[in-house]
């Protein structure tokens, strides 16, 4: 009975085991089946898949297919995530497609994947992180479809590249693309020739053969920074000490406004006031240690303080001759042989531009210029190594004055001709150059530039309302900024191909009357006096179009 019993056991065992080995064979054939289906629209080989005019990307293709190509399809994007069923991929090409975009993140899931074809398609846009992943990527083409800029960075990542092609593009060198020709410098991947189809700069010219500093990407631009509740007439920075200053002349409130810079705050605030009648100018001036103010008044006369820093309060220590400063409309400082001088211009019928000289313990009137003329603004400058003063009036035409060292006087050299109704000149020089700004309120403010003789014209804006023509430079960068009284105020920027200005930027001020800058903690900051509206202090800030 055991040795009969035995039979059975054995025999329904194997039986066992044949089922499920057959079972096994039925479902490994079942995947094997399934596995090899090729995609509607493709032609599948041992390991090569060609699809054509397929409408969207295939979600499953053969185990054993590393080749894959898309030829006259249907869909214009390539979508993220579009392969992450075929990680086998070694090779993917698509040509003469409708594609438009590739998307983000469009290879994700192939770490194997060493060559890339997207050819004589239509790419006009690559997202950013388009090929990221792509690891082990060696040959990258996008030879011939609609590309003029590629995004920053997009090759991030894919170190084992030797090959990359970008013929036939329309590749616009400028600023977006300077990253690719640094790259270039860099990577170890070899390019074809490609050339610029743009800006006119680089038109036609080799992109492998373009440098970094080929391209001019850093721009300049006045921001907003801080909004100050008063009104003010003219504006003037100054070191005093181990800190800078700004002082705003307040007509309304009758102050000189004295800000200082809150180094935790970052913003400026009131430091002192100096209280005065219908002021028009507070003029800073420092002599040996001492700061002294020179407050113009429009009533009440023009008086001289002067800091006692024991006391930490401005002190009143002289007045100024009312018979000869009647209405006073601007002040200029300067030092000549080491002697410090200040000039007011008096734009009154009965006042005169006087001269006034620093003598040890007070300012005396040195000189007077022309009287009965009606200054309204008088500029401090060297021609040709020698102090002059610019004469501005309502009644004739800007008068040039040249510093008599002999006689210690200024005397009369010329005048500028053709501008009648100059309301103020402002000078200022590129590469040696000295060039003036002159201010009409209504017609033409100009531009013009010394030619070792006399002033001649450079360039005309037309002006509408305008009492400020003013230049500042910034590092190597030179404005001028033309305010209005009807309109916005206008920015522009000198162009040192033409030795001209060009139109930079636009600042919505009321009534601008004074610009001045400063520069504190390696910040430069614009101050705008407004005359109507609250004051107001912009930052220079320096933008890079390559970021």
């Amino acid at each position: 009975q055991n040795r009969g019993s035995e039979r059975p056991i054995r025999s329904s065992g194997w039986t066992l085991l044949l089922w499920v080995a057959a079972v096994s064979c039925i479902l490994a054939d079942g995947r094997r089946v399934r596995q090899a289906r090729c995609p509607a629209g493709c032609t599948c080989t041992k390991d090569n898949a060609l699809c054509e005019n397929v409408r969207s990307v295939p979600h499953a293709f053969p185990s054993d297919v590393v080749s894959l190509s898309f030829v006259k399809s249907g869909f214009n994007e390539i979508v993220g995530g579009s392969f992450v069923h075929t990680p086998a991929l070694q090779l993917l090409l698509f040509t003469a497609n409708t594609l438009d975009l590739i998307d983000e993140d469009s290879f994700m899931g192939l770490p194997h994947l060493e060559y890339l074809f997207i050819e004589n398609n239509q790419i006009a846009s690559i997202s950013p992180h388009a090929f990221r992943g792509l690891k082990a990527l060696i040959h990258l083409s996008l030879a011939y479809n609609n590309l003029e800029t590629l995004p920053r960075d997009v090759f991030k990542g894919m170190d084992a590249l030797t090959k990359v092609d970008l013929r036939g593009n329309n590749l616009i060198c400028d600023c977006k693309l300077k990253w690719l020709v640094e790259w270039m410098h860099h990577t170890n991947a070899t390019l074809d020739q490609i050339y610029c189809s743009g800006p006119p700069v680089h038109q036609g010219k080799k992109i492998n053969d373009l440098l970094p500093h080929s391209f001019d990407c850093i721009i300049a631009e006045f921001a907003s920074y801080q909004s100050l509740k008063f009104e003010s007439i003219s504006v003037g920075a100054f070191a005093f000490g181990e800190d800078q200053f700004v002082v705003f002349a307040q007509p309304f409130a009758g102050t000189c406004s004295f800000l200082e810079w809150d180094h935790v705050e970052m913003t400026f605030r009131t430091y002192d006031t100096i209280e005065s009648t219908s002021t028009v100018v507070c003029k800073p001036m420092v002599i040996d240690d001492h700061l002294f103010v020179i407050v113009a008044q429009l009533f009440g006369g023009s008086h001289i303080y002067k800091r006692d820093t024991s006391a930490n309060r401005f002190i009143k220590i002289q007045d100024i001759d009312i018979l000869k400063i009647r209405k006073p409309n601007d002040i200029e400082t300067f030092v000549i042989d080491g002697e410090s001088f200040f000039v007011i211009a008096d734009s009154s019928k009965a006042g005169s531009t006087t001269v006034y000289k620093w003598n040890g313990n007070g300012f005396y009137s040195h000189q007077s210029l022309h009287p009965w003329f009606r200054d309204t603004d008088v500029e401090y400058l060297e021609i040709s190594g020698k102090p002059h003063l610019i004469l501005s009036s309502s009644s004739q035409r800007p008068v040039v004055y040249q510093w008599n060292r002999s006689k210690k006087q200024f005397e009369r050299r010329t005048d500028i001709p053709d501008m009648e109704d100059v309301f103020s000149v402002k000078h200022f020089q590129v590469k040696g150059e000295l060039f003036i700004c002159l201010t009409r309120f209504i017609g033409d403010s100009k531009v013009m530039r010394w030619d070792g003789a006399m002033f001649k014209e450079v360039q005309t804006f037309p002006s509408r309302g305008s009492m400020v023509f003013q230049p500042v430079s910034v590092g190597n960068w030179q404005y001028s900024i033309l305010g209005s009284d009807y309109s916005l105020t206008q920015v522009y920027q000198w162009d040192a191909e033409t030795s001209q200005f060009v139109p930079s930027q636009e600042l919505n001020i009321q009534a601008p009357r004074a610009f001045s800058l400063v520069s504190i903690d390696s910040r430069v900051f614009l101050l705008a006096s407004s005359f109507k509206g609250k004051t107001q202090i912009y930052e220079h800030l320096m933008i890079d179009l390559s970021n």
